[in-house]
């Protein structure tokens, strides 16, 4: 009996729960706001949490964002302080010129109350 009690506690962290997994918070481009950092090397693509374009229409963007001059003011959705550097930024977006490969479209807006996220 001690033997397969000991096999047992030896598979358990290998085991998944029975429960399904929700989905990842990282998944939600609504949630992306803060300091963002756009990158635009293809080398590092994978270090990127999401895929954008760059949008010139409005009509047809999953994000309309303002561009906050401030950090600290780049608070609520869709509010973004584009950061300089990487070591900085809560979010690093990988910058592609192909639509079909972006995970999000964003239209950069220069006025704060019409920053959206549309799902």
């Amino acid at each position: 009996m001690s033997l397969f009690f000991t096999f047992w506690l030896a598979l358990l962290p290998f085991l998944k729960p029975a429960v399904a997994d929700a989905p990842a918070a990282g998944n939600d481009h609504c949630r992306i706001y803060g300091s963002i950092y756009l990158e635009r090397d293809p080398r590092y693509k994978n270090n990127a949490s999401h895929t954008v374009f760059l949008n010139e229409d409005e009509a047809f963007a999953d994000m309309v964002v303002y561009r906050e001059s401030n950090k600290l003011f780049a608070d609520a959705t869709a509010v973004w302080y584009i950061t300089p550097t990487k070591a900085f930024a809560d979010h690093i977006l990988y910058v592609t010129d192909n639509r079909n490969l972006a995970d999000i479209t964003v239209h950069f807006t220069t006025v704060r109350s019409f920053a959206a996220c549309r799902e």
